[in-house]
């Protein structure tokens, strides 16, 4: 009954087996099966059958499973036994194996021996699990089969990959498999053919099966095809798997905010799972092997395209450097250089947070690491870049990671380094927007800061008090009253201090703190219309403080102005709670009217050293109740109490306040008023027209008879009237009637002829210290440098040059290099061209002055620009009847027209042009160079070009009015700008306006910012701008053609260029446009042929003998010249080879026809632009090779003939040339072009040798005599003894011995050895005469050669001329021994 029984079951098990086994058979097998008996037992006489029945494996025909009846492990040991007792062991492994794989021919029984055995035991008897191995798993565990049976898996596999389609139709066992191919080592062609098929399929793979297929083919890859196989998996994986489906990054984020719920956020949770695991396989991947980390960075490298970029590629740069430290300096390169050119975004970073925030949290600190080192750039962008990796890591990742992000931007910001510390701030900004409660979680690090205040600036303490008043005093941060209690611990201490420094640091965070507790959250939605209101115990809180803050800096002028100003700049850009700013009306801007204006009727009684009179008012009616700004008085008053005086006024009993505080009190009287009546100024109006209580400005002939004292007074005087006049003009600048524009342009007028007086005055005072304007400075010191040490340094200048003109200098052509002498060894050009001014004399130096006290006068809002839009407008002068009784029209002239420029020419440089990241230790004082720009630097740089663009059309209009100018002067002159009919002071004023407008356009143009695609749209509205004047077009038009007519339009402006300054402006700003377009080769041509114009055109000279243009623009067009013309070979030939011939023949004071620009001055500058550019040029050809074609070889050596016919024109010009900026020209860049010659030219010649012998020969021929006149200089050099050139004379020397060697080399390569011949070579100057103080007793190499073929001698002589170069090697010996005894 019992076998009955197991019977029953057995056949019921087939039956069941059979019908899995025919579902499973469809899809694994298209080939047609054998027919077999089913359910029958293999009979056969092979060992393999038989052994396997004797120990307990039943081997069955068709479906039917085989059958074990024993044990598994009984049934291991059984065969085992009985292998190793054989009598033919080991032979009989193999012959067992042969049986197999005979056996497993048959795909059913190959599948029968894959699929598990059945059990024929009892189930009383059987101990074992219930689960049956297959029977190549049994056998795969006997350690004698197992290497055998491997070997055969492997060859039969294969035959089931291409015939059945097994890893893609049944995918069950595709998973298996692959995990066990990849970690054996196996045939690299059988490799290839399976990752093909699996490439292939890659995308009907699950999620899930996915990291095992990830692991085979990266375990698969070779040396050799790693690339490409890397760059098609990086393509096909990001597409299909490696970006979360919508639903499923909805679910996401629906999951973070919730919480974990539903099946959805399960199947989530498994895919995230998945991709986890996939990513842990190409992390064990790279960290093992480096070729597949490079070729994965180098697929990211070769994509070019914006759009090509995925999420995957970031997510792999993130794993690789944090994986391989070996790499991160590549990947740094790499993501570097995506970012400059605008392939990585924002918006593909932001993705690859969001989608992979859990793989990439496991990185966080070597993504900050990465952050650390990109905010160390000098790029914004790339700086830019690192603070947002900064942002999306405190946004994505958790508690532990985010308290990182903190310490690593405190860090920054105590590292000394400004953009560093702007940048880390601005991010701890985003941070307290962002996330407000999870900063509030770590607070006590930013908190930490403010015991390391002495190194930040004005601009960085207001961003940091910012965010640690935004988390003290926010609405929903109830417990943040420790932040509190810190912070006015802080800045108690702070304002009681003495130290100016430090009691601006308590000016700013109390008044940045009295901001946010006084805020104005009506508008805010998240919060009740009870707790948005500021309450009383809240009003009396600011009030307190607002009040500590005066009474502490009452004390000094200089803290309460800065005070007026921080209070000024804090209405003006946040909006207050109305009862605090009622408290701010009624206290302290009432006080203005009490403190600096009196009745204009009542002049002024007292000791004064001027006669005190009403000036400057802009009513010509009398009137009784007439106002006027009492600024002498106070100013004298002042004085007064410096000298012991008293410091209140005797009638009144008042305390006087400062003058110093007369413009930012009227700052903050006029942002109150506008922000409490909606910009309306009526209230102050009457400060517009009133006059002011002064002396007589302009000196006249009493300017010699004051005293020191008195010139300092009256400066000061005009200081401060300036500044009033410059708060008005940004009080009223956008008034729209035109009574008030006249009015302010009237002022602007006032303030340009307040300048010119200025100026008089500070030529004849030139130890004065002037009153600050800005106070936002970091200390009172920076006043002296700006005016008394310039003018020492121009007046030093000044003798120093006339002496060294008066020092004897050899030659005419030394004697007009002399002043190039410091220049000369750095080609760079220096920063002194950038205050080159278009005066002379007397008014260059005191313009300069005047352009270096900047921060002394207050600064400009740039809404003041908006005047620009004022052509002509019509002043009207009202009768008290209010009725028109005249009508008269002011213009802004140029005078006016050229301050503005200047002024936002200044603003744009300090805004839009990158700095320079100068890194300061930390306990160090940084200089103040951004003092004047306190308000502009309160904006972004987005907002200052969008005022720009707004700009734009009044700006082509007056560049239009210019250009019309010089064309009607050019004509009414017959063609000469500046005849003897000119206005001289109005032509340079006009000449000026015309480079400030070119230099706004090119830093406007200029600004990287562009390159951001939130700009582009701003990038297009301002071509479309420029493109418009031509012609009107649609808006729609494409970027090329935007380009193109802007282009176009900026070109016609050349003919009317007025100096040579504003045509490198406007080659410049051609140049910034035309990088935003593809056709490289024509925008090349185009900026070549303007440059050649400019450089072929008669420019104005100036008043001195020398001409006006400097050599440091000179040098940067002729770069521009040569680094864009299509041949540069020709254009070097034309320069050297018919300029400067013309130069030679011309008169001393003369200049060439063809190059009026090349002059006897400027020689040097073309000289050493031509040899930095020759060099430059053949150190970019390739080195030949043998393999490359005749016609390359031919091409080449052409080139380099040309090349050196140059070199030898330009080196035989120092024998008429010979001062010192030209001779040391010619020791650099001969030393380098020779090394050129000999690293890119002498393989092409090994090779050309054979076949183009004469052509070698003769460029050999012609370089020995170069290479001789560089060894005349190296003696020149020596016997002059002058250590600048000398220094020079070793690297020259030793290149030389190596030419002559690497020649030799060439010879003998081509059995040529013969030819070569070695001499040694005299010490000649020069002009070739022998150096006398030389023992003349080495042979010469002028001796003839005998007994030589035409060619061997043509071949001798010319290497007779290249043992010159090293007999110049030679002769060194003895030269050397010489220089060393000078030395």
């Amino acid at each position: 009954m019992v076998s009955k029984r197991r019977l029953s079951k057995s056949e019921d098990k087939e039956s069941l087996t059979e019908d899995a086994s025919k579902t499973r058979k469809q899809p694994l097998s298209k080939k047609t099966k054998k027919s077999h008996i089913a359910n029958e037992v293999e009979e056969n006489d092979s060992i393999f059958v038989k052994l396997l029945k004797i120990s307990g494996i039943i081997l069955k025909t068709g479906e039917s499973q085989n059958q074990l009846a024993v044990d598994q492990i009984a049934f291991q040991k059984k065969l085992f036994q009985t292998l190793r007792r054989h009598p033919s062991y080991p032979k009989i492994i193999e012959e067992f194996v042969s049986g197999l794989e005979s056996y497993i021919e048959d795909e059913d029984s190959f599948r029968n021996c894959l699929l598990s055995c059945e059990r024929l035991q009892d189930e009383e008897a059987s101990m074992g699990a219930s689960y049956s191995k297959s029977l190549i798993k049994l056998l795969l565990g006997i350690d004698i089969l197992q290497p055998a049976i491997i070997k055969t898996l492997f060859e039969k596999l294969p035959e089931y990959f291409f015939e059945n389609d097994l890893l893609i139709e049944n995918t069950s066992l595709t998973v298996p498999i692959l995990d066990v191919l990849s970690s054996l080592r196996l045939d690299p062609n059988f490799l290839l053919k399976v990752r093909q098929l699996v490439m292939d399929k890659l995308s009907s793979i699950r999620l899930e099966d996915l990291p095992v297929i990830i692991k085979f083919i990266l375990h698969s890859v070779t040396a050799m095809d790693t690339l490409e196989v890397i760059s098609e998996l990086r393509e096909k994986l990001d597409l299909q798997h490696c970006v979360l489906p919508s639903r499923l990054q909805a679910s996401q984020v629906k999951l973070k905010s919730k919480g974990r719920a539903s099946s959805s956020g399960n199947q989530e949770s498994s895919g995230q799972s998945c991709i986890i695991l996939l990513f842990d396989v190409i992390k064990s991947a790279i960290r093992y092997e480096k070729t597949i980390s490079e070729a994965w960075i180098k697929a990211i490298e070769n994509t070019a395209s914006v759009s090509e970029h995925k999420v995957f590629d970031l997510v792999m740069l993130f794993i690789i450097y944090s994986t391989n430290t070996q790499t991160k300096k590549y990947i740094d390169r790499v993501l570097r250089n995506k970012i400059r050119s605008g392939c990585i975004q924002e918006q593909l970073l932001q993705s690859t947070f969001s989608v992979h925030y859990l793989v990439l949290k496991d990185m966080c600190s070597s993504i900050l690491s990465l952050a650390q080192s990109l905010l160390h750039s000098l790029d914004q962008s790339i700086i830019s870049f690192g603070s947002l990796l900064y942002k999306y890591a405190f946004k994505f990742f958790d508690t532990y990671c985010q308290q990182e992000v903190v310490g690593a931007l405190v860090t920054h910001i105590c590292s000394g380094n400004e953009a560093e510390v702007d940048t880390a701030l601005d991010v701890l900004l985003e941070l307290v927007v962002l996330n407000p409660s999870a900063m509030m979680m770590n607070a006590v690090f930013v908190k930490g800061i403010l015991d390391y205040l002495d190194n930040i600036s004005p601009q960085q303490i207001r961003k940091l008090f910012y965010v640690l008043s935004t988390l003290a005093f926010s609405k929903q941060n109830e417990a943040s009253s420790h932040i509190q209690d810190d912070m006015h611990l802080v800045i108690r201490k702070q304002l009681s201090s003495t130290v100016f420094k430090y009691k601006l640091i308590g000016i700013i965070g109390a008044v940045t703190m009295a901001g946010i507790m006084a805020a104005d959250r009506s508008e805010s939605p998240s919060l009740t219309q009870e707790r948005a209101n500021l309450s009383d115990e809240q009003c009396t809180q600011v009030t307190s403080l607002l009040q500590l803050v005066h009474s502490c800096s009452e004390q000094s002028p200089q803290a309460s102005a800065l005070y007026y100003d921080e209070f000024a700049n804090l209405i003006q850009h946040e909006k207050l709670d109305p009862k605090a700013l009622e408290w701010v009306g009624h206290t302290i801007c009432n006080d203005f009217q009490d403190a600096f204006v009196v009745d204009s009727c009542v002049v002024p009684e007292g000791d004064f050293p001027f006669p005190v009179k009403a000036l400057y008012g802009l009513e010509e009616y009398d009137t009784q109740d007439g106002i006027a700004i009492n600024l002498l008085p106070l100013l004298f008053s002042q004085d007064f109490a410096k000298d012991g005086g008293p410091v209140t006024s005797q009638e009144s009993g008042q305390k006087l306040v400062s003058p110093l505080c007369l413009a930012p009190y009227f700052r903050l009287l006029r942002l109150c008023v506008e922000r409490q009546h909606n910009g309306n100024l009526e209230e102050i109006d009457g400060l517009l027209d009133c006059p002011i209580f002064l002396t007589d400005l302009e000196p006249g002939e009493k300017l010699e008879s004051m005293s020191a004292k008195e010139r300092s007074f009256m400066c000061s005087l005009i200081f401060l009237t300036l500044n009033w006049f410059r708060e008005i003009v940004n009080a009223f600048c956008q008034e729209t009637s035109p009574e008030m524009k006249g009015k302010v342009l009237t002022r602007l007028k006032h303030i340009v002829e307040l300048q010119i007086i200025l100026e008089k005055y500070l030529a004849v005072t030139p130890d004065y210290v002037p009153p600050l304007g800005n106070f936002d400075v970091e200390t009172l010191d920076i006043t002296p440098h700006t005016v008394t040490a310039i003018s020492a340094k121009i007046r030093k200048k000044g003798k120093i040059e006339r002496k060294q003109k008066t020092d004897g200098s050899k030659t005419s052509s030394s004697d007009t290099l002399s002043e190039e002498k410091n220049s000369e060894c750095d080609p760079t050009p220096s920063h002194r061209g950038q205050l080159n001014k278009e005066f002379t004399g007397k008014e260059e130096k005191t313009s300069l002055l005047l352009h270096n006290s900047h921060a002394f006068f207050r600064e400009l809002d740039i809404e003041v620009f908006s005047i620009l839009h004022c052509g002509l407008v019509t002043k009207f002068i009202l009768d008290t009847e209010m009725h028109t009784e005249a009508t008269e029209v002011v213009q802004l002239g140029p005078p006016e027209l050229l301050f503005l420029l200047e002024d936002l020419s200044q603003k744009l440089e300090s805004m839009l042009t990158p700095p320079i990241a100068r890194r300061v230790p930390f306990l160090k004082n940084k200089g103040s160079r951004n003092i004047g720009f306190s308000h502009l630097q309160q904006r972004s740089a987005q907002e200052i070009v969008h005022c720009v663009f707004q700009l734009l059309t009044p700006m082509c209009n007056h560049l239009e009015n210019i250009h019309n100018y010089f064309q009607c002067l050019a004509a009414e002159n017959h063609g000469v700008v500046d005849g003897p009919g000119v206005k001289v002071q109005e032509y340079h004023i006009m000449s000026s306006c015309y480079q400030r407008l070119l230099q706004i356009f090119h830093g406007l143009f200029a600004w990287s910012g562009f390159s951001q695609p939130e700009n582009q749209n701003l990038l297009y509205s301002a071509l479309h701008v420029l493109s418009s004047r031509l012609k009107q077009g649609e808006h729609s038009q494409p970027l090329e053609e935007l380009l193109s007519q802007s282009v176009h339009y900026l070109q016609n402006f050349h003919q009317s260029i007025p100096s040579f300054q504003c045509a490198l402006y406007l080659i410049r700003l051609l140049m910034v446009i035309l990088e935003k377009s593809t056709a490289s080769a024509q925008n090349k041509e185009k900026i070549a042929s303007l440059a050649r114009q400019f450089l072929c055109r008669v420019w104005p000279s100036g008043d001195k003998e020398k001409s006006n243009i400097s050599n440091d623009q000179l040098h940067a067009l002729l770069c521009i010249y040569l680094e864009h013309t299509e041949s540069i070979l020709k254009a070097i030939e034309e320069i050297a080879g018919v300029g400067v011939p013309e130069l030679i023949n011309s008169p001393k004071d003369a200049s060439s026809s063809t190059f009026p620009t090349l002059t006897r001055h400027t020689f040097v500058v073309f000289f050493r632009v031509m040899m930095a550019e020759l060099e430059k040029t053949v150190k970019k050809i390739e080195p030949g090779t043998a393999a490359d074609s005749q016609q390359i070889h031919e091409e080449k050596l052409l080139y380099w003939n040309m090349a050196v016919r140059d070199f030898s024109i330009l080196i035989n010009l120092i024998k008429v040339f010979d001062s010192h900026p030209v001779l040391h020209v010619c020791l650099k860049y001969g030393r380098l072009f020779v090394e050129a010659f000999l690293k890119q030219c002498m393989p092409l010649l090994d090779f050309s040798f054979r076949k183009h012998r004469e052509d070698v020969l003769s460029l050999l021929e012609t370089f020995q005599l170069d290479t001789r006149l560089l060894h005349h200089l190296c003696g020149h050099s020596k016997i002059h003894q002058d250590t600048r050139l000398t220094q020079h004379v070793p690297l020259l020397k030793k290149t030389l011995e190596l030419l002559v060697c690497r020649v030799k080399a060439m010879l003998t390569l081509n059995n040529c050895r013969e030819a070569f011949w070695l001499g040694n070579l005299k010490n000649r100057d020069l002009q070739g005469e022998e150096i006398k103080s030389q023992n003349s007793q080495e042979s010469t190499a002028d001796e003839s050669e005998d007994d030589m073929s035409s060619q061997a001698s043509k071949s001798k002589a010319t290497e007779d001329g290249e043992e010159d170069e090293v007999s110049a090697g030679e002769k060194e010996q003895d030269s050397d021994e010489s220089y060393d005894d000078s030395d």
